[in-house]
């Protein structure tokens, strides 16, 4: 009984939040409310604050579960592969399961994207849920104590921001570009120990 419901409020948190995206996209964030949300659900606005305490947190959820996921995959990444090989790998596979990392925005979606970004509450939600378990976890691969070692910190604070630019290029780059194709570029950089731009395009 439990485990099923877990499963109905996990389908209803989703439900929000595909609701949120999509009325996003059709209107732009600044004009959805958290009302329109939970309509668009099919539940109340009491419904939708048990789960979400705005609109920018259920816009952003869909991508904390990505991170979430991505975190369960890297623990199970095999113990000899390298570091950033484990985590760009653990990082794009839900992107890949979901065929999303590959799809190209529309303009419109676009300004979307840019506009979610830009926003701190939106930054604030993709980023406060995670970050320590990313820590813990990287500590735990490479044998650092997160209370009193940099490092695991060093990786964690890394991965956000190589997240964060691929988002921030995928909403602006023109030609459009995959998502994924800029987080493997981004890994990539960082394991080469981001190299000078001259050196790196050459």
């Amino acid at each position: 009984m439990t485990g099923l419901r877990e499963r109905k409020k996990l389908d209803t948190r989703r439900a929000l939040s595909d609701a949120a995206l999509a009325l996003a996209f059709e209107r732009g964030l600044d004009n959805v409310t958290r009302d329109e949300i939970a309509a668009r659900a099919g539940v109340s606005l009491r419904t939708f604050n048990n789960y979400f305490a705005n609109k920018y947190e259920a816009v952003a959820y869909r991508q904390v579960e990505r991170m979430r996921l991505s975190l369960d995959l890297f623990r199970q990444r095999p113990a000899g592969e390298p570091l950033w090989s484990a985590i760009e790998a653990a990082v794009i596979a839900p992107l890949e399961a979901e065929g999303a990392g590959g799809a190209v925005p529309t303009a419109q979606q676009r300004a979307v994207i840019l506009d979610v970004l830009l926003t701190p509450e939106s930054r604030v939600a993709l980023s406060k849920q995670l970050f320590a378990d990313w820590v813990a976890a990287i500590g735990e691969r490479v044998g650092g104590d997160p209370a009193g070692d940099m490092y695991p910190r060093l990786v964690a604070g890394v991965i956000r921001a190589v997240s964060e630019a691929a988002m921030d290029a995928y909403a602006t780059a023109d030609p459009p570009v995959p998502f994924i194709d800029l987080l493997r570029r981004g890994f990539a950089d960082v394991a080469a120990g981001l190299p000078e731009k001259g050196r790196r395009d050459g």
